[in-house]
Formats: structure tokens, sequence, C-alpha cells
């Protein structure tokens, strides 16, 4: 190994004690592959454990905690008990290559397609369709649905620690209904669950704590718990960098595990609100200080791009779609051949990749996704 490199496969040990074997995270990515019931497909159990050998912590596809919940055709469920089993093989399958395995955990609100969610009721914070051609408008939650909604991060927690995982990850990011809760433009209720950004923080933090309970009440190991977010929005009004930094101080505060920054460039700027010529990450790094590690990612390709990162004092980075072109990205770098990391797919490359059908049907077929020559 080129001894610059040496950062990256030092050991990570959260607070609870859980230790990592590098600073290498598999990102979540939907991959569209599980049975129609539900389960984990024999396909994507093959995909993941092709790609659980080199990072120290693989961070699923997200699963939807209860049936309104369900974001895209082919995710799997952890909406019951009777997914504990699919889950359980999930979980395995990463941890025997040597991996911690994080199950991620959503809603995605407005963002549903009807036809995958029971009589097509889609509902989010607010009566406010997003802003893309034939969204839907949803319907607001009633309180009750909303304690309701809380209650099932919960109780997909304890499948989680029922199902064996290392953890999971809230997810909060990427526009679906946690960071709905949050931003103004989806946000327009007049209760405690929104106005001011105080208010919008409610539905996002109590989540925290009662997946924070389950936790105490069910875990009989150490069980991490991540929560990822989206610094901005595009739309207005919509999440400020102002507003992200009061969410990042409450979160910093819960006794989470990490804080995952969902962005497309790990050296992006902030819009507007906050200090344009720093990258994010290292304002919500400064700011979240010693209280909870954070993971970055971002179009981080090349391992200078990785030691660069972690450079900046973000003790993890997260690799996705370098780790689908690239399943032994991290061993590559190990090895002293990173030269030889492949930054491309070709036509031909889905059975050597193992990749399922329907992710790789999307990676061929949307442009600009992925570089294929």
């Amino acid at each position: 190994m080129n001894t610059k490199y040496a950062p990256l496969f030092e050991n990570f040990t959260f607070n609870k004690g859980i230790s990592l074997k590098n600073r290498v995270v598999m990102a979540p990515m939907t991959n569209y592959s599980s049975n129609e019931d539900g389960t984990v497909s024999d396909a994507e159990i093959a995909y993941y454990e092709r790609r659980s050998g080199g990072a120290g912590m693989v961070i699923t596809a997200c699963t939807f905690v209860t049936p309104n919940g369900q974001g895209f055709p082919g995710e799997f469920a952890g909406d019951r008990d009777e997914m504990i089993p699919s889950l359980k093989r999930l979980a395995s399958s990463i941890q025997k290559k040597g991996a911690k395995a994080v199950l991620q955990i959503f809603h995605g609100g407005r963002s549903c397609p009807p036809e995958l969610v029971p009589g097509g009721d889609i509902v989010s914070a607010s009566a406010v369709a997003e802003e893309k051609a034939g969204s839907p408008v949803p319907r607001a939650l009633t309180e009750s649905e909303i304690e309701a909604i809380i209650r099932d991060f919960g109780e997909t927690t304890r499948r989680a620690i029922e199902a064996g995982y290392d953890g999971i990850e809230i997810h909060g990011a990427n526009g679906y209904l946690i960071q709905q809760f949050f931003s103004p433009h989806s946000n327009r209720r007049e209760d405690k669950w929104g106005g001011s950004v105080e208010r919008r923080m409610a539905f996002p933090l109590a989540i925290v704590d009662e997946v924070n309970r389950v936790v105490a009440e069910h875990a009989k190991h150490p069980f991490l718990v991540g929560y990822r977010f989206s610094p901005e929005e595009a739309e207005t009004p919509g999440i400020t960098m102002d507003d992200t930094l009061k969410l990042v101080d409450a979160l910093a505060d819960k006794n989470l595990d990490y804080l995952h920054v969902s962005l497309m460039d790990f050296w992006s700027t902030p819009r507007s609100g906050a200090d344009t010529d720093r990258p994010r990450i290292e304002i919500i790094k400064e700011l979240a200080a010693d209280r909870v590690p954070i993971i970055g990612v971002g179009s981080i390709h090349s391992a200078d791009e990785a030691q660069q990162a972690l450079a900046t004092g973000v003790p993890l980075i997260a690799l996705g779609r370098e780790l689908i072109m690239e399943p032994d990205w991290v061993q590559k770098v190990e090895e002293g051949r990173e030269s030889e990391i492949r930054v491309t797919v070709s036509r031909e490359d889905q059975e050597r990749l193992v990749i399922p059908g329907p992710l790789w049907n999307g990676i061929i077929h949307t442009p600009g996704w992925f570089p294929v020559v």
C-alpha cells in the first residue's frame, strides 16, 4: 500500500465500542431488485456480498417502515415481523464478509408512487405536491397518524435488532418524509409539527428519540443509530443551510453514533444562509465538533480524493457509485493497485460486477447517472 493512503485503513471505533476495520463506508443505494413480497432477493444478496469484503461498514438500501411509505418498486420491506428472516439474511451476508451491517429505514412520504401505496393514499406533512410535472398532491397526515409513523420507525428498529444488524440509519435526506416535515416547502402546518424551524424539527427529533428508546429497551449488544440529512433544498421556500445547522446542533445532542451528510459533491458550498466560500461538510463538522462523528460522501472516486476528504477531519468516507463500478475499490487501494480502479462501466459488465437486473437497467438507461462506455 502507498503509505499516503494509510489513514484510510485505520480502525475507527464508535463511542458504543463498535469498531470498523477501515474508514470506508458503502453508501446506501436503492437497487429496485427485491422480491414482490418485500423479501430480499438472491440477486441482492449476491450484490451485497460482492461489495462487503472491503468497506468497514455497509449501509443498506432503504427499507420502508409502514406500507404507505414504500418509495420504490423492488424495495425490500421492514414494516412487519414476517420480514425479520429476510432482513436477517441480508445482515448475515454483509457481516460474513467482514463489514458491519447498518439497515437504512425510511418513509417516502409524498415521493411514493401511488401504485405502490395501499389505496394510492400518498401522505406528507401538508397537502403540497413536489415541484415535478405530474406529481400527486399528498394528503396531510393527522396528528394520530404522525404518532403512529414515529412508532413504526421504532418497530422497524426493533426488527433490525432482532435480525442481527449492527445498527440502523434514519433516512432524513433526499426529500423523503422526514425531510418533508423539516422543509418549509412541504410543511405548511400550523400545529406543533410545523411553522417555525424548531417546530419543523419536531418530527425528525421525535423519531430519533423513539429509535433511541427502542434500542435502550431491546438491544442486548451495542447498536448504532445514525441519521442522514440533505443540507439544502433548491425549492423556495426550502431548507437553508442556516436551518440545517440548527438541526445538526439539535441532533448532535441526541446521543447519535453518526451524522451522514447526503451530498452529490463532498466539496460543495452552501447556496446561501452560511459562509458560501467554505464546503458545507466543513461547516457541519465544525458545529458537530466532538459531539458526533460525520460521514462524508459525494463524488469521491479515487484514492487521492478519498484521502483529501479524510484530511478535512471527517472520520468516515462513504462511496456509492464507486463501489458499484469497482467492488474491489478498497482492496485495490490496500494492495497498492489503486491505478487499476475502474471508473466506468461497459454494457458487458453486469455479470462480472454482480449487479441485479433492475439496477443494471437503470444504470444503462439513465443518461448521466453512471459513466457507461
